[in-house]
C-alpha cells in the first residue's frame, strides 16, 4: 500500500494487542516525525513517551478515562517546547523573546506536523494510532504528570501499538466541501445541506441522535459533545496554562 492509499484507509485503532512495540521501530517513527516541516528548523517540540503502567494509569482521567490510554503500549505526547531552544540561545550569548502567544503558535503548530508525520510512518509499519484530543483540555494536569517545565505545552497525544481490531473508517465531507479555489467561495443552504447529507443518513449517527432525544446530529454536537459552556471552561484552563507555561 502506497502512502496515499495508507492515509485514504486510515482508521483511528483502540484496541491493541498485548505487544510490545520494538525499539528500532519507535525510534524509526520518530525521527521520520523528525522531518516534519516546521519553523525555521528551530523543532520547537518534544515527543514524550510514556510505557509505564502507573504513569499511564495517572494520565487516564486527564483522558476522560478512555481505556486506550492504559491498553496501548505506548502514549506518545507531543509538547509545544521552547525551553529547549532558549536554553541553547542563552548558552550562546543570544537573548531569547519567546515569551509571547506567537511563539506558543509557532512550537504548537511544529508539533502537531511532527505528530502527523509519526501517524503516518507508524501506520506504514502496520501498528494502529489514535489521537487524543483531550490532551489541551487538561493540559494543566498532565504538565504535572510528565513533569514538564516551564516553555513547555502538550499540544495532543497518539496512542500507539499493534492494532487488536479494524474498525470501520469514519466518515469524511466529499472534497468539494472542503476545497475552494482561488478563493474562500462562501457556503448557500444548499450546499450545506448537500455536503452534510450523508454524514446525517450514517446509522451511527441516526442512533447518536435518538439515543441524545435530538432532533438533528448538529444538536448532538453543540448541546452534547461540544458544549458552548464546556468550551469556554476549556479555552479558559488552556489560556491559563499557556500563560504559566511562559508564553503570555
Amino acid at each position: 500500500m502506497n502512502t496515499i492509499e495508507g492515509l485514504i484507509n486510515h482508521r483511528s485503532i483502540r484496541k491493541y494487542q498485548d505487544r510490545p512495540i520494538e525499539r528500532d521501530i519507535l525510534e524509526e517513527i520518530i525521527l521520520a516525525g523528525s522531518r516534519a516541516s516546521n519553523t525555521g528548523n528551530m523543532q520547537v517540540y518534544s515527543i514524550i513517551n510514556t510505557t509505564d503502567k502507573l504513569l499511564k494509569e495517572q494520565l487516564l482521567p486527564a483522558h476522560f478515562n478512555q481505556r486506550m490510554v492504559i491498553n496501548a503500549p505506548n502514549i506518545l505526547t507531543f509538547c509545544a517546547d521552547f525551553n529547549r531552544f532558549k536554553r541553547w540561545c542563552i548558552l550562546n550569548n543570544a537573548e531569547p523573546g519567546y515569551d509571547n502567544f506567537l511563539s506558543f503558535i509557532t512550537a504548537a503548530t511544529d508539533a502537531l506536523l511532527v505528530s502527523q508525520n509519526v501517524a503516518v510512518a507508524a501506520e506504514s509499519k502496520g501498528l494502529g494510532i489514535c489521537y487524543l484530543g483531550t490532551t489541551i483540555y487538561n493540559a494543566d494536569k498532565i504538565i504535572e504528570i510528565l513533569k514538564l517545565p516551564k516553555g513547555v505545552v502538550p499540544i495532543t497525544a497518539l496512542t500507539i501499538g499493534w492494532p487488536e481490531e479494524s474498525p470501520l473508517m469514519s466518515d469524511r465531507l466529499p472534497v468539494k466541501a472542503i476545497l475552494h479555489e482561488e478563493v474562500y467561495q462562501d457556503y448557500d443552504e444548499n450546499s450545506i445541506k448537500e455536503f452534510y447529507n450523508e454524514k446525517e443518513q450514517i446509522e451511527e449517527n441516526l442512533n447518536y441522535i435518538k439515543e441524545n432525544n435530538k432532533m438533528t446530529l448538529a444538536q448532538v454536537f453543540t448541546d452534547v459533545r461540544y458544549k458552548k459552556k464546556d468550551n469556554e471552561y476549556f479555552s479558559e484552563k488552556l489560556f491559563s496554562v499557556i500563560k504559566s507555561q511562559g508564553f503570555i
